[in-house]
């Protein structure tokens, strides 16, 4: 980790979506490939982040995936506190519960396979605050996102504690079945773990105070592989 790695408090008037539920569709070479959701809530002192991701149609027959996750951190200090996931991908069928213990300065990983019932436990280093891969995603969009700059902080997903370096890379006008957006696109990166392995990654958040993710894209050996948003579920009034 370098000196500059670290995980900013959240900015004053930043203002979480709570109850709106963000739906996409993933579309990989000329594929429907798939569907997804994200929603944030309050829980608490807390924010709860919930993802489903699952493919369909040709794509499904190839490889079946079908994930849920769920991960939560503070709500003032952005730091992350646990992420669940459960996970169905090809023939891989996996249960992960990893929790963040900044007193200890420990990542607690507890893993059972659903196919054997094996399990695995496992600890590792971490500094006191660090994100996870899905409120991490959230954490770049709740920055100012000003042009050219850099956003580096640690991230963990169990393993090592990676450092991620968010470059904002520019504006777009991005075309989505839930309307057209002017957005601002953000390139992470990390020279290892689960970054490292999705190839290049990046995602165009909403030009605007709520900065929402409309679009992620991940080139990736196989091919590329973009979700894109389709509507916003948004709380009655």
């Amino acid at each position: 980790m370098t000196a500059n790695s670290s995980i900013r408090p959240v900015p004053e008037g930043y203002r979480f979506a709570n109850g709106e539920t963000l739906h996409y569709t993933a579309e990989w070479r000329l594929w429907n490939a798939g569907v997804a959701t994200i929603r944030m809530e309050a829980a608490g002192t807390e924010q709860k982040i919930s993802a489903t991701a699952d493919s369909m149609g040709f794509v499904s027959l190839l490889y079946k995936v079908a994930d849920r996750f769920e991960s939560q951190f503070d709500r003032k200090s952005f730091c992350s506190s646990r992420i669940f996931k459960h996970s169905e991908e090809g023939l891989h069928k996996r249960e992960t519960n990893i929790r963040f213990d900044p007193v200890r300065k420990k990542s607690v990983l507890d893993e059972r396979n659903l196919r054997n019932n094996q399990t695995k436990h496992t600890e590792q280093d971490i500094p006191p605050c660090v994100t996870d891969v899905l409120s991490g995603i959230f954490y770049v969009g709740s920055q100012s996102l000003e042009q050219n700059a850099v956003y580096t902080f640690p991230l963990n997903d169990g393993g090592a504690t990676v450092e991620v370096r968010a470059h904002v890379e520019g504006r777009e006008e991005i075309k989505t079945d839930a309307g057209t957006f002017k957005t601002i696109r953000v390139h992470p990166e990390s020279d290892s773990g689960v970054l490292k392995s999705r190839g290049k990654v990046w995602v165009w958040y909403s030009d605007d105070a709520a900065h929402i993710p409309v679009q992620m894209r991940a080139r990736l050996f196989w091919g590329t592989l973009t979700i894109k948003l389709a509507r916003v579920e948004r709380p009655p009034q």
